[in-house]
């Protein structure tokens, strides 16, 4: 739906649960430009579930809302087909929220295609994962602030992020940071690297940390550690390419120890 600005407000709603020896999307809600596509098997009994945004970018003003539920015996997989953009503000905010809530004995992957941040965008981004005792989750999150390929700095603008990770209501992660043109140039920010990229895996253990830190110890622009069972890997670039690879041979290494799987890769990034 949109506003009398004309602004974009998108809404969905997807709950997750076992069904006939797989997990079936059971309830899904959309309100404007948010949509998924049927659910996909490759492993059998995992759905991989693809988010749809169609305008394709946001824009100052629009605000989109994504909430996603697994229930006890579901394991669900949420990507993106492509890049997430946020346009150059025309001075309103752009909004969004994603939360995620994993019962126990359920499992959830979020693992959405990187966000481009343009030059001059105002942006305020959220993320909210809530754990049970026996959840499984693995996370990522890409951002790129402008468009280095295109020659764009990111030079003004203002953008936001939130993270929240809660156990039975307790936070194991809290974080806010803003994001402008300093914080991209300096070097008590990202020194000119405009490339950031996080992954959250829970629960991840003591003995399984090893083999993370010996996949990027010779990188000094990426790290690791383990905060009571949540594991948290950063990484800073000047490209993204290379960092994306990275995050995704970690997965390699991530999900055996949470899922109990080997990974099966989306066959959207192959497109």
């Amino acid at each position: 739906m949109t506003s009398e600005a004309g602004s974009w407000r998108a809404e969905l709603r997807l709950e997750f649960a076992p069904r006939a020896g797989r997990t079936a999307l059971v309830r899904r809600a959309h309100r404007g430009p948010l949509l998924v596509q049927r659910p996909f098997y490759p492993e059998g009994t995992v759905a991989h579930v693809y988010l749809l945004h169609p305008p394709g970018g946001v824009a100052g003003g629009d605000e989109l809302s994504i909430e996603a539920v697994a229930q006890p015996g579901a394991h669900a997989l949420l990507t993106t087909p492509a890049a997430g953009k946020f346009y150059r503000s025309d001075g309103r905010l752009a909004r969004q929220k994603v939360a995620l809530s994993v019962a126990d004995d359920a499992a959830l992957e979020w693992l959405p295609q990187e966000t481009i941040v343009f030059d001059g965008a105002a942006l305020a981004a959220s993320l909210r994962v809530d754990l049970s005792p026996r959840s499984r989750y693995v996370g990522w999150d890409f951002v790129s602030l402008g468009r280095p390929a295109s020659g764009e700095v990111y030079r003004r603008g203002q953008a936001d992020f939130r993270l929240r990770i809660f156990l039975e209501g307790r936070p194991l992660l809290l974080e806010n940071f803003a994001a402008d043109g300093r914080f991209a140039r300096e070097n008590w920010g990202l020194a000119g690297r405009p490339m950031m990229a996080t992954m959250l895996a829970y629960p991840f253990p003591c003995e399984g940390l090893d083999a993370v830190q010996a996949l990027i110890a010779d990188d000094r622009e990426l790290g690791v550690t383990l905060l009571d069972g949540l594991l948290v890997m950063r990484g800073i670039g000047y490209r993204m390419a290379p960092l994306r690879r990275t995050f995704c041979e970690t997965w390699r290494v991530v999900r055996p120890w949470v899922m109990g799987r080997e990974v099966c890769w989306p066959r959207i990034w192959a497109t």
